[in-house]
């Protein structure tokens, strides 16, 4: 065996086959000795624990009896033997409070006892210096990858029961009554709780040939709607990362001058953004859309890679992710020149009318698409004002006709927590059509795109997408814009642009 492997996990091949590691027994016994005993005592608990395990805690009766596996996932390849950087799963972050530094491959286990479950969490704890997996595997060994922290130390962190990864496949074997998995968090793992089940399916489950996996299905829908309404952690983070986020535009506002009529003046904004996003949390919470001029019509536009020019708008819908994962989610559409022609400034006020509607509209007891109605009565109107459509805004609104959603196609909001589009499994009587809450917390985010190529509006419109959108917590009075320090009108735009 190449000292690049262990006798459990194989390499790469790429990796086994440039590998320049010394595979003598001197060297083997050398390099384990001389090496300072790491500390392994367990630190404090952190804050996050208790809201975790209140969090365990309601989710535990909808499963009475099942065992629940919730894995953080694998480490995602770039190429070949390189990777991603490593994000857990939004919802064992949201059951563990391990956030950025959750080590890879680690489940969480909430194993069925009498009136609960017992939260067990498995991972790869430190492996000491004595293991050839220190030095000769470069996937997982410390010595490539740095220190892991220790079961005690994990233990005493994040309160609860800790065991090695090694020990989850001979505990599965052990566990009897039905299995709950969260299916996408991680391939593997899916694999082999789905092997567990075809070998003791019995009866009715075994006459039909699948194996069932109706409460994996319950455990994703559950876990969503149990994070519609966040806990005062959750907001605090939240807060943390709208302010991170501010922070990140005032830097490529301060910096956009050198980044006009660069060819890649895009790709500039975006690092501009993204080493605040490094510096002040895990990075970004999303792929970071920079689009100048009528890039910003494309809604989706993550290229980044065209010029920021004179005259044109540039919009920036970018988000930090804070350590805990938590992320904001924040646009500005902004005149490169410093201030608005008349057609800009026409079209960003009517979206900005939008907004205020939508946010209107927000309020306890409300359904959650009151919001996006809100929005597309004032859409309706400017566009069927300015000659747009071919009807009036009264008989666009109509659910056959909807003539002014050419120009905003889609949602003006969604939840936003540990996922930028979070809550995505709930069902649709509970989100779009459910009640809002006290402790919510969303986006308001209406635009208009007038494409370049589209020969419905006149001239002028063409080339021009503006989208303002705000991050928003729902109090027992209304809305509370957790973005107010933002600028949001066309004056304090230009105002903010001449600040710079």
């Amino acid at each position: 065996m190449n000292d690049n492997q262990t006798a459990r996990e194989p390499l790469p091949l790429t990796s086994r086959n440039r590998s320049t590691t010394p595979t003598s027994d001197t060297f083997r016994d050398y390099i384990k000795q001389g090496w300072a005993e790491a500390s392994v005592e367990p630190g404090a608990q952190r804050d996050a624990a208790a809201f975790a395990q209140r969090r365990r805690a309601r989710l535990s009766p909808a499963f009475e009896g099942v065992t629940v596996i919730v894995p953080a996932g694998s480490q995602s390849v770039r190429a070949n033997d390189q990777y991603y950087t490593y994000r857990p799963h939004s919802g064992f972050a949201y059951l563990t409070a391990w956030g950025s530094d959750t080590v890879a491959g680690s489940i969480l286990v909430l194993e069925p006892i009498v009136g609960g479950h017992r939260a067990i969490l498995y991972f790869r704890p430190s492996s000491g210096h004595d293991s050839d997996e220190f030095y000769a595997n470069n996937e997982v060994g410390e010595l490539w990858t740095g220190r892991r922290p220790t079961l005690q130390q994990v233990a005493g962190d994040l309160g609860m029961d800790t065991r090695p990864l090694d020990e989850f496949d001979g505990a599965l074997e052990s566990w009897e009554g039905d299995i709950a998995v969260l299916r996408n968090a991680d391939p593997t793992v899916t694999a082999v709780v789905d092997r567990r089940r075809e070998s003791v399916r019995t009866g009715r489950d075994a006459e039909r040939g699948t194996v069932p996996r109706d409460d994996d299905e319950r455990l994703a829908q559950v876990l969503s709607e149990l994070r519609l309404v966040k806990d005062t952690f959750e907001i605090a983070e939240l807060r943390r990362a709208v302010a991170a986020t501010q922070r990140g535009f005032d830097d490529v506002i301060g910096q956009l001058r050198d980044c006009i009529d660069h060819d890649r003046g895009e790709r500039l904004v975006e690092g501009a953004f993204y080493r605040r996003a490094r510096a002040e949390g895990h990075g970004v919470g999303y792929e970071t859309i920079v689009a100048g001029g009528s890039h910003a019509c494309t809604l989706h536009w993550t290229r980044n890679d065209g010029p920021i020019r004179r005259g044109d708008l540039l919009l920036l819908d970018a988000g930090v992710e804070v350590d805990s994962l938590y992320t904001a989610d924040i646009t500005r559409t902004v005149p490169i020149s410093g201030t608005f022609t008349d057609m800009q400034r026409q079209v960003y006020d009517a979206v900005l009318e939008a907004a205020d509607a939508a946010r209107e509209a927000a309020k306890p007891g409300a359904r959650f698409r009151d919001m996006h109605d809100a929005a597309m009565r004032m859409i309706a109107h400017h566009v069927s004002e300015w000659g747009l459509i071919p009807v009036s805004a009264e008989d666009s609104l109509h659910e056959e006709a909807q003539y002014h959603r050419r120009f905003m196609i889609h949602g003006t909001g969604h939840h936003l927590g540990l996922d930028v589009h979070d809550c995505a499994l709930a069902r649709q009587q509970v989100y779009l059509d459910g009640v809002l809450e006290p402790g919510m917390v969303f986006t308001i985010e209406p635009g208009l795109y007038f494409h370049e190529d589209d020969l419905s509006v006149p001239e002028r419109f063409r080339g021009i997408g503006v989208r303002i959108e705000d991050d928003v917590l729902l109090t027992e009075h209304g809305c509370e814009l957790l973005s107010a320090d933002f600028p949001r009108t066309a004056s304090e735009i230009e105002k903010w642009m001449e600040r710079a």
